[in-house]
């Protein structure tokens, strides 16, 4: 499958993104391996991390069969190619860039870009977005998305981000949230394994519920 499909099956299944921002190497296997085993299939390694590329070609060895591994704060065309070269599949950034947008589309890889206004929404997809994250979310609300929504070509996701605890995301749902992206609700630098697992089935729970 492609990059794209293989996200938009991972996204079906389980509509959460993990932001492991802080991440070292050292700690990106343990961490990764217990978002993986609670039920997330999508994980994201922000470039502001400690060597992110190292983490990111880490995980893309332990899990990138099973998962879509990619980076997150990406802001140039240079990256685009160190994040492909790295074996990550993903481009997330916090900003509506074209450039970095097209120079993900013409590499294989899936295009998320950051929007927070309509207008952006557009742009982004006018240039091949796969999906978009609607950041920061905590400057919005679900009645803005509910707008949004209104207008956006329903075959591209919306990813909530920002701010989001497992028991506020049922409204955001019913706003017409397609995912959410799990940032320090899920993992903080320095964090174990473990609370890291825990943090997960928490938000799995919430997305799921019984």
């Amino acid at each position: 499958m492609t990059a794209i499909e293989d996200f938009r099956r991972h996204l079906a299944e389980c509509p959460l993104v993990a932001i492991i921002r802080g991440v070292t190497p050292d700690e990106v296997e343990a961490v990764g391996q217990a978002i993986f085993d609670a039920g997330i299939r999508i994980i994201e390694v922000p470039l502001n991390s400690p060597d992110p590329l190292a983490s990111i070609r880490r995980l893309a060895a332990l899990l990138g069969d099973r998962c879509v591994i990619g980076a997150g704060t990406v802001l140039n065309e240079a990256q685009v190619q160190e994040v492909d070269d790295a074996g990550g599949r993903l481009i997330v950034s916090p900003s509506t860039n074209p450039a970095v947008i097209r120079a993900s589309v013409a590499a294989g890889l899936v295009s998320s870009p950051g929007y927070f206004t309509p207008s952006e929404a557009f742009i982004a997809i006018d240039n091949g977005a796969h999906a978009l994250k609607m950041f920061p979310a905590e400057g919005l609300s679900a009645k803005v998305l509910k707008a949004h929504k209104a207008v956006l070509p329903k075959e591209v996701p919306v990813i909530v981000v920002g701010g989001v605890q497992p028991d506020d995301m049922a409204g955001w749902r019913d706003a017409g949230a397609d995912a959410f992206g799990l940032g320090s609700g899920l993992y903080r630098p320095g964090q174990s394994a473990e609370d890291t697992g825990a943090k997960a089935r928490a938000y799995v729970a919430g997305v799921r519920p019984a």
